[in-house]
């Protein structure tokens, strides 16, 4: 398996920012030149790094530059990678009746759509794919591992297998090259994944394409085990190696984590003042917990916080999720029933002790009976965080829950989590995105479908209903769909490090697959 060191000195694929440029990124991300620090890790340089580094230079040696003379030695020595616009025109939806909601995604897949660029400048931060990958939208101009999967589900209602077949191409392209999928195809995002939904993918391109897919991806799925499970063979019980935990039972569980303990280049401002507001703790462990919280896709939320309202109290790496467990599970679970397909015994064995002890260790040790949901494990402690979230709807949305769990988190989500929306992320207002008021659309999909799982009908129409609702609404209002929404007031949700974003892919791929499960809930026919 290829280490994080190795990742960044593999052909064609430059340090990323912060080490390319050194003491000029550390300028221009300090004085917070862009108000998204993203902007400046995503520019291009017009010349080669050695060039721009003596311009640099030059210009520091009359002394410390203004931030206007450094914003002017940006603009001339750099360039934003893509001219393409990824927001629709105005014109595009300006009259209602002409714009209905399946036209405007079906035209937004092209919109959002990038395609491989030989020519692509050898030092942008942007590793190259071979084949064409949808990107979120708005700040988001790559592609991301775990939104990609909500993407496909749009892509499959638009019937756009060409698509479908091309991402999960791609993922299998970085598994071959760097050892596992990366967050997103950019340099600075090697050192972590996302949410493991590879084999969710495969099992979708299945559909398509019939099981020998199972097949053909074996090799890349195996990969992804392997780096999520490194270190798992020689791990003694209450310890922890890289993503993988053994509880003091011999529970083998993962966790979220970083190969890199120092601030996001994405986001290195915002990093140091998070570490400079927790004087108590090493600075290291908090950069590392905020890379972890990348990992897991929920950056930021309370689940992750010892202070509801203090991101500097970040404790990622001491949590076993709930959400990646079950998709770990699925992910043992798959492996199993490809290699007892093929005859390999061995194989299947292993997969098959695997995810039946990591089963039965989710419903050991995950289950809140006073909540009535699956929660968060501390590992060390081996308690319960006690933070209500929509990650409790995985162990139903995989099967893994009994009947009676099932029903007690209908029960909760219900009473605790249902808003006029759709449901709410959390039941705690922190100031993080991932947190009330705020929902997502990948919740929204995975409370449903697992709901249906368990014959909770009502309850899952009634969340679709109300989801599909707020989408909609605030379509027809604004002529745009959004990365997330406020599922309290219907509006712009708000919170964490950057406002919501215009496009927006797994948004668009989870309300056309809703919209296809529940067709009488749709706003109307296009013209």
């Amino acid at each position: 398996m290829i280490d994080a060191a190795t990742q960044l000195e593999l052909p064609n694929v430059p340090p990323p920012p912060d080490e390319l440029w050194g003491e000029l990124f550390i300028e221009v991300q300090r004085r917070g030149l862009f108000e998204d620090s993203k902007t400046f890790v995503d520019l291009v340089p017009r010349d080669a790094p050695e060039a721009v580094l003596r311009e640099f230079a030059r210009l520091q040696a009359a002394g410390s530059p203004s931030d206007e003379a450094l914003g002017g030695f940006v603009e001339t020595h750099f360039a934003p990678q893509d001219a393409e616009d990824v927001e629709l025109s105005h014109q595009q939806g300006d009259r209602l009746g002409e714009d209905c909601i399946n036209s405007h995604i079906d035209t937004l897949w092209r919109v959002l759509t990038r395609r491989p660029q030989a020519s692509d400048n050898p030092y942008s931060s942007r590793l190259q794919l071979p084949y064409p990958f949808v990107v979120p939208g708005g700040r988001f101009n790559e592609i991301y591992y775990w939104d990609s999967y909500f993407t496909i589900l749009g892509l499959q209602e638009s019937e756009r297998s060409d698509l479908i077949r091309d991402m999960v191409n791609n993922f299998a392209y970085l598994i071959d090259e760097f050892g596992h999928i990366p967050n997103g195809n950019r340099n600075y995002f090697l050192s972590r994944s996302q949410p493991p939904y590879f084999a969710d993918m495969v099992d979708l391109l299945a559909l398509i394409d019939g099981n020998e897919t199972y097949r053909l991806y074996l090799p890349q799925l195996e990969a992804e085990y392997a780096y999520w499970m490194d270190g798992a063979d020689d791990l003694p019980p209450g310890e922890a190696y890289r993503r993988v935990v053994r509880l003091a039972d011999g529970a083998l569980l993962n966790r979220y984590w970083d190969d890199a303990d120092k601030p996001r280049p994405e986001s290195y401002r915002e990093d140091l003042e998070t570490a400079h507001d927790a004087p108590e703790r090493d600075e290291r462990q908090v950069w590392r917990d905020l890379r972890a919280g990348c990992e897991s896709g929920w950056d930021f939320t309370s689940r992750w916080l010892t202070d509801d309202h203090r991101l500097s109290t970040i404790r990622t790496t001491a949590i076993a999720p709930i959400d990646l467990n079950c998709l770990m599970h699925h992910l043992e679970a798959t492996l199993y029933k490809i290699h007892e397909s093929l005859g390999h015994a061995n194989r299947a064995e292993f997969y098959h002790e695997r995810h039946i002890q990591r089963r039965n260790a989710l419903l050991a040790h995950f289950w809140d009976e006073e909540q009535g949901v699956f929660g968060d494990l501390l590992w060390q402690e081996c308690q319960l965080t006690g933070v209500l979230s929509a990650a409790c709807c995985y162990p139903l949305y995989y099967a893994i829950a009994t009947p009676d769990q099932a029903r007690a988190t209908a029960a909760t989500l219900e009473t605790q989590l249902l808003a006029d929306g759709g449901l709410l992320t959390t039941t705690i207002r922190s100031g993080q995105q991932w947190d009330a008021p705020n929902g997502w659309a990948p919740l929204q999909w995975v409370s449903v479908i697992g709901l249906r799982h368990y014959g909770e009908h009502d309850l899952a129409a009634e969340i679709a209903r109300r989801w599909i609702g707020c989408n909609v609404d605030y379509y027809y209002r604004r002529r745009k769909l959004i990365e997330k929404y406020d599922v309290v007031t219907g509006d712009t949700a708000s919170g964490g490090e950057y406002p919501a974003q215009d496009g927006f892919g797994w948004t668009n791929g989870v309300l056309s697959a809703l919209l296809a499960l529940y067709p009488e809930h749709h706003p109307g026919h296009c013209a």
